[in-house]
């Protein structure tokens, strides 16, 4: 068998990588202290930061005293306004238009109501144009944007440059909505599910690349989720690795679902189902506290913070329908635990916001899980603060991962 070696261009793109990773996860530290925990000579360490001092990446901070007479170190850190990304993430009937710097800081954010099953290449015209338009507004030299993060709901190609079906956020299947959007904007694009792009913007923040595995479920309209090994998002074979929300709990007679099928979690333990099987509740016998407040409203506004606040009060059919529908998620929830054995378990959504709804879900998840698999379980530190720069983060990884060297550059 053939050994392969890494040529000098890749082994500097690696260790630049490493080294901006190490600054962003940590802060300043000194050339010598970034030379011990990568692993690297002072002398590559000192060329590598000369460099990336040089193009900006980079920026001296403090300076520390060494123990020597007369000497200090000067520390190096990530000069985070150096470069910026933009991102475009287009979930249902509703998209985000971002800017972020290398810190994640939004620069802007602005949400675009887009129709369900709107033309794909009409809608991607219509973002590509407003994305330009704000990066000119704000004034975005071009020579600074890295790139373009594109998140969409539904399931990509494995290379991440086709959308193979958005359920309904988009009307076309398989649509290259990677090489539409450099094609529009002039800009190299990376592209992700929604939920996985969500994921990486939590482990971007948080530095949580620990090993193992950790499970992100995110509950909004619908019900999504991702996995990671080892710090790595799983894709699996086709894809749809933690498409959980899509898991049959009901075999027959179940309400449809987005994705073609009926029965879904998604379908009984979503925000958008507590609200229908309220609705279809609704009446004064079956969910008199609900009835009281709502009989002469306009039904079709009811928030599940409504349907919770009459259960936590005692509202037996309100209560019936949140029960079922913590219960289920919970049995999902628990399948995951004794399948994949994660270390955590991040829970992302407005419901989780709810101390009624939270405090139930965790206890019915401590029923029937022995010991032996107790796992951290928990809402989020950036709960409902990720949309408006999950996407454009995607770019930003990839221009970490990249060495943060811009395409096109050797």
């Amino acid at each position: 068998m053939p050994i392969v070696g890494n040529n000098m261009v890749s082994v500097k793109r690696k260790n630049r990588s490493a080294a901006l990773r190490l600054l962003q996860e940590e802060g300043s530290m000194s050339r010598k202290r970034l030379a011990e925990k990568l692993g690297l000579t002072p002398a590559a360490i000192t060329k590598i930061a000369g460099e990336m001092l040089a193009e900006g990446l980079l920026r001296e901070g403090d300076t520390l005293p060494t123990g020597s007479a007369g000497r200090r170190e000067i520390l190096v850190e990530l000069n985070p306004h150096s470069f910026c990304a933009l991102g475009i993430l287009i979930n249902l009937r509703q998209a985000i238009i971002s800017a972020v710097w290398l810190d994640s800081t939004v620069i802007y954010s602005k949400e675009i109501s887009i129709p369900a099953s709107a033309p794909a290449e009409e809608t991607v015209k219509m973002l590509s144009r407003v994305l330009l338009e704000l990066a000119e507004e704000y004034k975005l030299p071009k020579e600074k944007i890295v790139g373009i993060g594109v998140a969409v709901r539904g399931i990509c190609s494995s290379d991440g440059r086709v959308v193979i079906d958005s359920f309904g956020a988009l009307s076309e299947k398989r649509y290259p909505l990677c090489r539409r959007i450099e094609e529009l904007t002039g800009y190299p694009a990376v592209m992700a599910n929604n939920v996985r792009a969500l994921f990486a913007a939590q482990m971007f923040l948080a530095h949580d690349k620990s090993a193992g595995a950790q499970f992100f479920l995110r509950c909004e309209y619908g019900i999504g989720a991702s996995l990671s090994i080892n710090g790595q998002i799983w894709h699996g074979v086709s894809e749809q690795c933690s498409e959980i929300g899509h898991i049959p709990v009901i075999p027959r007679g179940g309400k449809p679902c987005s994705c073609g099928k009926s029965g879904c979690l998604e379908t009984v333990a979503s925000p958008m189902a507590i609200c229908e099987d309220a609705r279809i509740a609704f009446s004064e016998e079956k969910t008199p506290l609900l009835w009281a407040r709502w009989k002469e409203r306009d039904l079709s506004a009811l928030q599940p913070e409504d349907v919770l606040e009459a259960a936590r009060n005692g509202d037996l059919g309100a209560c019936e329908i949140v029960d079922r529908a913590v219960n289920t998620l919970a049995s999902a929830l628990k399948s995951v635990i004794y399948l994949v054995d994660p270390g955590k378990i991040v829970l992302y959504g407005k419901l989780f916001d709810n101390p009624y709804y939270l405090s139930r879900l965790l206890s019915e998840m401590r029923e029937g899980v022995d010991s032996r698999h107790e796992v951290s379980v928990e809402k989020s530190a950036y709960n409902h603060r990720l949309e408006n720069k999950a996407a454009a983060l995607l770019a930003v990884d990839l221009f970490f991962r990249d060495g943060g060297e811009l395409c096109g550059t050797s």
